[in-house]
């Protein structure tokens, strides 16, 4: 998913420096202000926000930095983030759509055009290769909490899932975007322990990239716009990334 295995997205985020790791703290903090912007406090109503608080948890967000979120902004203070999404081409064709949380559009958009040109990518218009990924939602279930692998692909697909696969540590369970809370917590209550759970953009075709300077690049491009605060997620189809 994203690319490659949400596992391994979040097995990245996790080895990721304190400092780092304070940047996913930040990013996951305006996902949840706009969420109550948009549906309101309670998790129980509102299904994005209880999937953001199961995404920070599964990233080990503290209790804390959560409660403190959904405190400021449930009240008077709303947030003043506006949600807009880029796409475009990376090195040797590789497509990707990043989505961003930002109070100031222009800064926003300067960054994100200037990260495409430095390593050797292309800022395009909407809709160039979002026609390439479907919506879904992604939950990744512990191994270690797997006895019978049949058996969950059976509880995840009676609870409502679209599709099932086995990862190296982990399972990876698709569904409708519509359907990601549901299946979370009934697979939550069958005993299966969720590592992530989350909506996300899966690629319908994989470029692999052979050349190290088109991968460096690559490479420099994701760490580039991870590391920028205003952008919340990336999306891509480059399949053999590390």
């Amino acid at each position: 998913m994203s690319g490659h295995s949400k596992w391994k997205n979040i097995m990245h985020k996790k080895e990721k420096t304190d400092a780092q790791r304070a940047k996913v703290f930040t990013k996951i903090g305006k996902e949840m202000a706009i969420a109550i912007r948009d549906g309101g406090p309670d998790p129980v109503s509102n299904g994005k926000l209880a999937d953001l608080i199961a995404k920070a948890k599964s990233l080990n967000v503290p209790n804390d930095n959560i409660k403190r979120v959904i405190e400021k902004y449930s009240g008077n203070n709303v947030a003043n983030y506006d949600e807009i999404t880029y796409e475009g081409y990376g090195p040797s064709g590789v497509a990707l759509i990043v989505t961003t949380a930002t109070d100031n559009k222009n800064r926003t958009a300067g960054n994100v055009r200037h990260y495409f040109d430095k390593f050797g990518g292309n800022l395009g218009a909407t809709g160039c290769v979002s026609y390439m990924f479907t919506d879904a939602g992604v939950i990744v279930v512990d191994a270690a909490s797997v006895k019978d692998e049949d058996k969950l692909m059976e509880d995840a697909l009676e609870a409502g899932a679209a599709d099932f696969s086995a990862e190296d540590g982990a399972y990876e369970v698709t569904t409708e975007v519509s359907d990601l809370k549901a299946v979370r917590e009934a697979l939550e209550g069958m005993g299966y322990v969720i590592l992530s759970a989350e909506e996300d953009k899966v690629p319908s075709t994989y470029v692999d990239l052979d050349d190290e300077d088109a991968i460096k690049n690559m490479n420099r491009l994701l760490d580039a716009l991870d590391d920028d605060d205003d952008v919340t997620n990336v999306y891509h189809n480059w399949s053999n990334c590390d």
